[in-house]
């Protein structure tokens, strides 16, 4: 794995159209790590490369998935080092694009066991209210009550799920301390003898402002392009892909329990706010080189990136865990 390079970065940055140059100009191919353009249904929702950067090189891992199949770290992984090994077959550089911090750092490391979905389990914890569910995590796990976001349903039925099959603490299993019960051992995901890629690339993000315009720019473009319609027209929608920003606000203008105006703020701020926290992932949880976009122009960018991508030894190191 030593020819593959990361793009990493939070939303609207332009890490697809930047990648897909630097990829058609040294013959690399692209591998996404986005959790939800791995989707196929919501091309405008989820930001989708345009046609005309897709063609610039062979894109991997985008638009692959029904919306109503689960995703999770553990399946991109195996998916994405499948398509990595055959890239590194080809004798191409694999550059790996995306915004998803977890499913990054599920190439870049070794991801703990996890326990897989119970579905009986999964049922009544879906028929609890957020409130219950949140009181029961902080029974249950306190830590992983202080660290997920608790508005967030399906992360926190996630963390009981754990809790209940495993007989302990999430926030326990998921660092790896300790083993599962007999009870779990069977539905345990099996730790695979892939070795983790390392963390070869580079951090790109822009100043606050500029970053809160794209991103406000985008989320009118989508409903130019008709984004309504789209979701519109979505059929059944996993609990994974449920989880798109505007996916749920689009569903309530649709519902008339919101207007267009109201939809596209809060679809703006949550979008905001989501690429707050992918600063502060990729901040805390990577050694990758940090690089201001704001300070260069795009082809000042494409030449660097291009001179990092093609060096046998690179300063990055790997992503501490």
């Amino acid at each position: 794995m030593k020819r593959t390079f990361f793009i990493v970065g939070p939303t609207a940055t332009g890490k697809s159209e930047l990648a897909a140059d630097v990829a058609c100009e040294i013959g690399a191919e692209i591998v996404s790590a986005d959790a939800f353009q791995i989707y196929c249904g919501l091309n405008l929702l989820t930001a989708r490369p345009d046609v005309s950067t897709l063609a610039k090189a062979p894109h991997h891992l985008i638009g692959i998935v029904p919306l109503y199949e689960e995703m999770n770290a553990e399946k991109y992984r195996r998916a994405a080092l499948r398509v990595i090994g055959d890239i590194h077959r080809r004798g191409k550089l694999a550059i790996v694009v995306g915004g998803s911090g977890l499913y990054v750092k599920a190439l870049t490391h070794r991801l703990p066991p996890l326990p897989e979905s119970d579905p009986q389990l999964r049922e009544k914890l879906h028929a609890m209210s957020l409130d219950e569910l949140r009181c029961r995590l902080v029974e249950l796990d306190s830590e992983s009550a202080g660290k997920i976001d608790m508005n967030n349903r399906r992360r926190v039925v996630r963390a009981l799920e754990i809790c209940l099959i495993t007989g302990k603490p999430a926030s326990k299993v998921v660092a790896g301390v300790g083993h599962p019960d007999r009870r779990a051992s069977s539905i345990v995901a099996k730790v695979t003898a892939d070795e983790p890629i390392p963390a070869t690339g580079v951090f790109i993000y822009r100043d606050r402002e500029e970053l809160y315009a794209r991103i406000n720019r985008r989320v009118e473009a989508m409903f130019e392009g008709g984004v309504m319609e789209e979701v519109r027209a979505a059929g059944e929608v996993s609990a994974t892909a449920s989880q798109m920003i505007g996916f749920r606000e689009i569903r309530q203008l649709l519902n008339g329990e919101t207007s267009i105006a109201q939809c596209v703020a809060m679809i703006q701020q949550a979008t905001r706010r989501y690429a707050k926290r992918q600063l502060t992932w990729f901040r805390r949880q990577t050694n990758f080189s940090p690089l201001n976009l704001s300070l260069l122009t795009h082809d000042e960018a494409e030449i660097l990136l291009r001179m990092l991508s093609k060096r046998r030894r690179f300063s990055g190191v790997r992503i501490k865990g």
